[in-house]
């Protein structure tokens, strides 16, 4: 195990119901007036907008919209935001939604004292060095972007796909109500799914030695989003499914909870960033196709986590079996999985083929070699792509 750092600033308020505390809540945080950022409309079909506003007026606090943030969310959107905050005087943000509205009010809140543009800090030419304060309502469960300093925004413009993170950029408050979750549709439910299993992998295959406990804790995470996933979309309003998804999207990835000591890789985000860039897909079908791929490619850098994944989440019987059959045989229930709950398995799929593979690659590595489980160069990236057709 390696010496680490844990630190983690997000108070997570956790239940049903506790989305009629936003008003009080925001109003300790001192904050008098807010940017309410939120995504296509849902909320206000299923009449939280309303719930969230009244507590907000009830609690004395003025608020400026900026609806419309985009499942990928854009650059365009964040400039906006920047500048309504700074036209209007806001003191804090609070995103209601899912990892794409958080993310887009966390870059919102570190551009809005910065001189330069935001976007510096994705293509790393700046870091940041405060910004506003952040809350979250959460309604899908996925990215762990409501407990940690993650964000990932999308240039179209460009057709860039970058991620940053920072301490300043933790939201300060979070609140988890599973019943936000109820109306989550299913194809929205299953890349929940796989996002959060996806984000258990980049910190579960590693090469550090004698992790036991984050070994252990990655695998239960790993298991219970099995069981409930598939619980959840049986029966999209069960309350323990959807309480257990929740929570596991949230231990998933929040700065570090079962990633301490341990080198986490990351490279498979790194490739479908570019993927999603150019073609616009949910982020989580992308990973449902690369991630098996990925596997398939670097396994044989350390064959018995790989063969220790397939027994202890998929349940291999080890019997008369090698560690290499094991290792494809937890690589084929992985892929068999995503496909049982509705994941895409190609690109094809998608309708994506070999036009831009190649930029892909090369813009994948723009800041050198990707993943630490088996640091990948373009070719590598390039091939991994092809395996995904």
């Amino acid at each position: 195990m390696n010496s680490f750092t844990f630190y983690n600033p997000t108070r997570i308020m956790f239940g049903p119901g506790m989305a009629d505390q936003v008003g009080e809540q925001v109003a300790a945080l001192g904050s008098r007036k807010v940017l309410l950022v939120f995504g296509g409309g849902s909320i206000k079909q299923t009449g939280l907008y309303d719930r969230i506003t009244e507590q907000l007026a009830a609690s004395g606090i003025a608020f400026v919209e900026l609806a419309g943030v985009d499942p990928n969310p854009r650059l365009t959107t964040v400039h906006k935001g920047i500048e309504l905050c700074r036209s209007e005087g806001v003191e804090l943000v609070l995103a209601v939604g899912g990892g794409s509205v958080i993310d887009a009010a966390k870059a919102i809140a570190a551009g809005v004292p910065y001189e330069g543009d935001v976007w510096d800090f994705y293509m790393r030419k700046a870091e940041v060095k405060r910004a506003l304060p952040l809350a979250t309502v959460l309604t899908i469960t996925a990215t762990g972007s409501e407990m940690n300093g993650n964000t990932v925004i999308t240039n179209w413009k460009e057709q860039l796909k970058k991620a940053f993170g920072s301490i300043h950029t933790f939201p300060k408050l979070s609140i988890l109500d599973p019943t936000l979750t109820f109306s989550v549709p299913a194809n929205q439910t299953v890349y929940g799914i796989v996002d959060m299993m996806s984000h258990v992998f980049e910190q579960y295959f590693s090469l550090t030695p004698n992790t036991p406990l984050q070994e252990r804790l990655c695998e239960s995470i790993l298991q219970t989003v099995i069981e409930n996933g598939e619980a959840a979309l049986r029966n999209p309003q069960d309350l323990d499914a959807r309480s257990n998804l929740m929570l596991c999207g949230t231990y998933a990835l929040n700065g570090g909870m079962i990633s301490v000591g341990v080198q986490t890789d990351w490279a498979s985000h790194g490739i479908e960033h570019e993927v999603s860039a150019i073609y616009d897909i949910a982020h989580a079908a992308g990973l449902a196709i690369i991630f098996p791929n990925w596997m398939k490619y670097v396994y044989q850098a350390r064959p018995e986590r790989f063969a220790q994944f397939a027994v202890r989440v998929w349940q291999v019987d080890p019997a008369g079996k090698s560690t290499e059959e094991l290792a494809l045989a937890g690589i084929e229930a992985t892929r068999q999985y995503f496909t049982r709950i509705g994941a895409p398995a190609t690109l094809g799929d998608l309708n994506i083929g070999e036009e831009h593979l190649e930029r892909m690659a090369k813009e994948t590595v723009r800041f050198g070699p990707v993943g630490s489980f088996k640091p990948l160069h373009e070719a590598d990236v390039l091939e991994i792509l092809r395996m995904s057709l």
